[in-house]
């Protein structure tokens, strides 16, 4: 029997002295400030990189329910309330004497705990190290982003944020105050910048298609990240790419193709998008409040598109090219010290700018839009020697980590979005601003679209082999096949966060996207024709 789709994409959507580095300018041209359009987007909100999708087009929304945020309002606010009692009034105002945050989960607690005036005097926030004259030190520190940063001679004092930030239980971190030089408008960008032997073959002029090949919707394309296989049903085998760059509400059917789209050329079908993700909550994606606001979302641009049964998976190469074999996903464990992250250098290989090089300055990147809702992202990535470390069209690329001691490099993340086309960050005095890219934490990514990675062509092997027992059993794509874990569909493990889809896709009206609380249905009929 055909498989039922099931699709989750859920909609985004105590202080110490003050120091020189904490100075900021409040005259920022940033949502929410007096002299700037209400209509403006965030300058620190990303711009998808590999298609032509805003989030107010996004397919297949299973909308997080009025009951569940209302639930979820109620709990914050008692977890917030109890981190309360962990700070004592007496030390407000003193340099913090506790011991120093050295882990993601207590930078992030911290940050939470102070973030209504963080966001008071910030375009947005993150997870880091402190900069000093463009180099990253080893002190954990909360990066607070600003229009300009100025000396505190020229500030008054309350424009001036704290060095230091206490948290509960007297654990505190420094506070870093980073320069983002902000466009205004977004510009367009070319797709295409770079041509050279690798990206071509990446583009279709090899006879393989791997992690890095160019993927193509109706229109529009990216670039695939990985070769994967389903956790559940019937097993099967595909590849994980953005949801912006796979979904496409204009068309009734969500079919993949390579190298092109089929109204720009030539093009082999690869298959039907079969679930995917755009946002989620903070709580459901890192297991924690990550902020005080009640709407508050993590960017979770993913899509799995298993193999059509007439593809020729000979074809299907499991190494990167320019990089060769990979290792296992890098799991983050935000109970890890940040030195484990943040700093790391990473690679990636996409479809647009090929092999590049580039270091981990930052996680868990927050912002607010211009009607109150808080955004994350997880990875702020920037290129080595002031290169651009994605184009337009990279959307969708793996992130590895460089290997260590001769390891394998390990898939961290994919990319989803950068901000060359709207903003940089000023990371050194006396130099240029540099462009930066977004990424998403792809073992979380894997665990919410139930998918694991395959690294090797005995694993992609093997799990061709379960999907052909999985087929001939006539195991039903929405049951699993083993433990009761696995026999839970899809949609019931997020149960009472999102509503059911049903499928048979048509455009949906959206006044304003980032507002409405009631969940949408989409039905889609998977009876698509195979090319």
């Amino acid at each position: 029997m055909m498989d039922r789709i099931r699709l989750d994409l859920r909609f985004h959507h105590s202080g110490s002295t003050q120091s020189e580095e904490s100075a900021l300018d409040l005259e920022r041209p940033y949502c929410g400030h007096p002299n700037f359009p209400s209509s403006s987007p965030s300058p620190l909100q990303p711009f998808a990189s590999g298609g032509q999708h805003s989030e107010s087009n996004a397919a297949y929304f299973s909308w997080p329910t009025s009951s569940r945020l209302n639930d979820a309002a109620e709990d914050r606010a008692n977890y917030f309330g109890n981190l309360q009692k962990g700070v004592l009034p007496e030390t407000l105002g003193r340099l913090p004497s506790g011991q120093q945050a050295t882990t993601l989960l207590e930078l992030m607690t911290i940050r939470a705990f102070h973030s209504k005036i963080l966001r008071r005097f910030s375009l947005g926030t993150a997870i880091g190290f402190r900069i000093r004259r463009g180099v990253l030190t080893d002190i954990p520190a909360i990066l607070v982003f600003v229009a300009r940063k100025v000396h505190r001679q020229w500030l008054n004092h309350v424009q001036c944020l704290p060095a230091a930030l206490e948290g509960p239980g007297g654990v505190w971190c420094d506070v870093d105050v980073v320069e983002f030089s902000y466009y205004g408008a977004p510009a367009a960008t070319p797709k295409e910048q770079l041509y050279n032997e690798l990206v071509d073959g990446l583009r279709g002029s090899d006879p393989c298609i791997g992690s890095g090949s160019q993927v193509a919707s109706q229109e529009t394309y990216g670039t695939l990240g990985a070769i994967v296989k389903s956790r559940t049903g019937n097993r099967q085998v595909g590849f994980l790419t953005n949801r912006h760059v796979a979904v496409d509400l204009d068309y009734p059917n969500q079919k993949m193709f390579h190298p092109l789209p089929p109204s720009l050329g030539p093009s082999i079908y690869l298959g039907a998008v079969e679930r995917a993700t755009s946002f989620i909550t903070d709580d459901l994606w890192y297991g924690i409040f990550a902020g005080t606001n009640p709407e508050t979302f993590v960017r979770a641009d993913g899509a799995f598109i298993p193999f059509a049964e007439d593809f020729d998976i000979t074809n299907v190469a499991t190494t990167v090219k320019a990089v060769g074999e990979i290792g296992d996903v890098n799991i983050i464990d935000l109970q890890s010290p940040i030195n484990t992250l943040i700093g790391r250098q990473v690679v990636k290989v996409g479809r647009s700018s090929g092999l590049t090089t580039g270091n981990i300055m930052a996680y868990a990147l927050e912002y607010n839009d211009e009607k109150g809702i808080c955004f994350f992202t997880d990875f702020l990535v920037v290129g080595e020697n002031q290169q651009t470390f994605d184009l337009e069209g990279d959307s969708g690329s793996l992130i590895l980590l460089t290997s260590q001691n001769g390891e394998k490099p390990r898939p961290v993340g994919i990319i989803w979005g950068g901000t060359a086309n709207r903003g940089r960050l000023k990371l050194k005095v006396g130099q240029p601003p540099e462009n930066w890219t977004s990424g998403v934490d792809l073992g979380r990514l894997l665990d919410l679209l139930e998918l694991d990675l395959v690294t090797t062509n005995e694993g992609l092997q093997a799990a061709l082999q379960e999907q052909r027992n999985a087929s001939v059993a006539g195991i039903d794509s929405t049951v699993g096949e083993s433990s009761p874990m696995d026999r839970m569909p899809f949609k019931d493990k997020l149960d009472e966060n999102s509503e059911p889809l049903a499928l048979n896709i048509r455009p949906v009206p959206v006044e304003d996207p980032q507002r409405i609380k009631a969940a949408k249905r989409i039905t889609l009929d998977r009876k698509t024709s195979r090319r």
